[in-house]
């Protein structure tokens, strides 16, 4: 999904490319992208570009006459520029906005249809859709503490829920938590002050350093390589590979479509986090440290064979969405 750098970049993309343009129409290839009915689409035609802004992972075009285009890409949705009335993609396409200066495509890979397209009227229609989660690039410690701590959940899900922590996805809090040297699974009360402040650094530090990687990375050129598994990246989507800062395999934990990955040395004190099939299909021959799994695959016995290649194939590697 693409979270808060990928959102800044395709606006930052977008800013010279549509402000002040005309939004001349909407096609739209799948009925099911547009979520809204009032105002109706074809108000939009003919409105000038008035600005762009991101709420949460959703990016909000501002029109004249005071409407508001939302677009949520979700988990495997794109955005393409391509030159004015250009054909979008037949399988992928979504919608293309047809702008005087050339046509933004909505694109989703899959057969899930996730991603959606709204447009509302005025400051209080955008405002229905924001979740409330707090902008951490604008916010101090206490506000983040202070939200950190509204709810007791494990601070993987603290970042990723959207009504505490703005524009935070799976991937970012895997390298936000590898950065801070904190296990994904710790609850959000139990930490220190220490703890919380490294946290909170960590957190700024990873978002604005990606932003500007992603940047650097761009160029000139609209983002079209946009994806949750990124070369550079400490952990997510590096499974089995060696930590950049300790060498040991990264872990994974694995539950509905999401995964967690970490580094059980720099951010559990060496403890395996139970994957919750893996440890039933296991019993007791989940191991308990890094130390363990790594005895058992050296002696190529039975305890090894199950932790070590019975985990590595209970579970596909993570989807790569493409667009």
């Amino acid at each position: 999904m693409p979270e808060l750098p990928d959102v800044v970049l395709y606006i930052e993309a977008l800013e010279p490319r549509l402000r002040g343009a005309r939004l001349e129409r909407v096609r739209l290839l799948s009925p099911f992208v547009l979520r809204s009915v009032d105002p109706p689409l074809a108000a939009a035609a003919g409105r000038a570009v008035s600005g762009l802004r991101r709420l949460g992972k959703r990016i909000v075009i501002g029109l004249d006459g005071d409407l508001f285009l939302l677009l949520h890409l979700m988990i495997a949705g794109r955005l393409h520029w391509r030159p004015a009335g250009a054909r979008p993609p037949g399988k992928i396409g979504l919608a293309a906005l047809d702008f005087s200066t050339g046509t933004l495509v909505l694109t989703e890979a899959g057969t899930k249809r996730r991603a959606a397209i709204h447009l509302v009227r005025g400051e209080e229609g955008v405002r229905a859709h924001d979740p409330g989660g707090l902008e951490v690039l604008g916010a101090d410690l206490a506000a983040f503490r202070a939200a950190l701590v509204a709810e007791n959940h494990t601070l993987k899900r603290s970042l990723t829920d959207p009504r505490l922590f703005s524009g935070i996805g799976n991937a970012y809090s895997d390298e936000i938590l590898h950065r801070a040297r904190l296990s994904p699974v710790k609850l959000s009360r139990q930490l220190t002050d220490a703890e919380s402040a490294r946290l909170f650094e960590a957190t700024r530090a990873t978002l604005l350093d990606w932003c500007e990687r992603l940047r650097r990375e761009a160029g000139a050129k609209f983002p079209e390589g946009v994806t949750a598994f990124r070369e550079g990246m400490a952990v997510h989507g590096r499974y089995g590979k060696p930590c950049p800062a300790c060498g040991a395999p990264v872990q994974r934990i694995v539950h509905a479509e999401n995964e967690t990955n970490y580094c059980a040395r720099c951010q559990t004190g060496g403890r395996l986090l139970a994957d919750r099939a893996l440890s039933r299909l296991l019993g007791e021959d989940w191991p308990q440290t890094l130390e363990e799994l790594e005895e058992r695959k050296a002696t190529g016995g039975a305890e090894g064979r199950s932790a070590g290649r019975v985990a590595s194939r209970a579970r596909p590697g993570p989807t790569r969405p493409s667009a």
